[in-house]
């Protein structure tokens, strides 16, 4: 299956509420107007034609002296007109090839399943409100929303839309939005490349790096996982089955201990085994505790104390069901740990997935992948156009 048919798929929740939405909109102040597919002219069968009786010419008289002969009644024949020229009366038809008596065009509207009928809308100010408001119930953002509908409006005010048509637009103005920022993780001759890898708690930061390194080692790279969330056992365990999976390497240290001094042992270690990548992973952390993120702050510092050009890459984890909060997420984690690109999971779980829009329009920063599931090809680069028409809810 193809990464855009299984994000399709999964993104259902929040197309559906685009889908709903555009239907209510449109069919709540179209006109009551509608395409019709031409269809063959129906045959009108001819009326049958009374014959007259029709006279022959009476015989002259023989000339004299014969006498008169009697006179003769003259001879009435019907004149039979050949059969191919005649239609059949309308009651020798069976029932079922009986002309239909033409309705009325609502009958001819509904009753016909093979006419198509295309409900349109006039675009005015009501309805470009009326989609405004439609985006930002995916959580869009009100700015966002607005730069959306008024691209959508440009040129377009007054004619007739259609719900197609208005989810091709929004798709191409969301496509515009995104395209800027679709880029894959960069990767530098340096090694190793160090990648640090950020988030709130429960964002998805372990499952993605598993994944990463994963996907990374069956590209050809030769990958390092440190496990930094040294306060959760169940985080390194996770890496651990990543790792085992995937054949990558998983450092870990005793439960407790300062994370900053695994991730300097770790650049040791992926320096010493000459690899390509180390991923570093970390305790996930509210944007709001200051201790926590002091303790990120001390990660960078004692890594760069080995590569002053260290963290090469920081990828911040969003998660897609938390809406607009991302966008405060984001601001916070760009002060303190210099973002560098961003990675999107469980858009499969939200109705909220227009909050990725909302970031790249607000943020520029690069999105690197998003994930919708738990298996490993559930993790994807991120591809504008794909995103956009599954957001709306059109086929590729």
């Amino acid at each position: 299956m193809s990464f855009f048919k299984k994000l399709k798929d999964k993104l259902t929740r929040s197309s559906s509420k685009i889908d709903e939405g555009l239907e209510a909109i449109v069919s709540e102040g179209a006109a009551e107007l509608a395409e019709v597919v031409e269809q063959p002219e129906e045959i009108e069968v001819a009326e049958p034609v009374a014959l007259d009786p029709v006279s022959e010419p009476e015989p002259e008289p023989e000339p004299e002296p014969e006498p008169e002969p009697e006179p003769v009644a003259p001879r009435r024949e019907a004149v039979v007109a050949p059969m191919t020229t005649l239609a059949p009366s309308p009651l020798d038809l069976p029932e079922a090839d009986a002309p239909a008596k033409k309705a009325g065009i609502l009958g001819r509207l509904v009753g016909r399943k093979d006419e198509k009928v295309v409900v349109r809308r006039a675009l005015d100010d009501d309805m470009l409100e009326q989609l405004e408001e439609l985006l930002i119930s995916t959580d869009m953002g009100v700015d966002t929303a607005l730069r959306v509908t008024a691209n959508m409006a440009e040129g377009r005010m007054g004619k007739k839309l259609s719900t197609q048509e208005i989810k091709e637009l929004m798709a191409q103005e969301v496509a515009r939005i995104m395209e800027p920022v679709a880029r894959p993780m960069p990767l530098y001759a340096k090694k190793p490349q160090v990648v640090l890898v950020v988030g709130v708690n429960g964002s998805g930061k372990t499952t993605t790096i598993g994944k990463l390194a994963s996907q990374f080692k069956a590209a050809g790279k030769s990958v390092v996982i440190a496990a930094g969330d040294t306060f959760r056992a169940a985080a390194v365990e996770q890496l651990q089955v990543w790792g085992d999976r995937a054949g990558v390497p998983v450092l870990t240290a005793p439960e407790g201990s300062d994370p900053a001094s695994l991730a300097f042992d770790a650049m040791q270690k992926a320096h010493d085994d000459g690899a390509d990548l180390l991923m570093i992973d970390t305790a996930g952390r509210l944007q709001n505790r200051a201790d926590l993120m002091e303790e990120l702050s001390k990660i960078v510092r004692v890594i760069r104390k080995k590569d002053p050009d260290a963290p090469h890459n920081t990828l911040l984890v969003l998660d897609a069901t938390t809406g607009q909060n991302a966008l405060q997420q984001v601001k916070v984690f760009l002060e303190l740990a210099d973002v560098s690109g961003l990675v999107m999971t469980k858009l499969d779980g939200t109705a909220k997935g227009g909050v990725l829009v909302a970031l790249a329009d607000k943020f520029g920063l690069p999105i690197h992948a998003i994930g919708v599931g738990e298996q490993i090809d559930d993790l994807a680069a991120f591809d504008p156009e794909d995103f956009a028409n599954a957001l709306v809810g059109l086929e590729k």
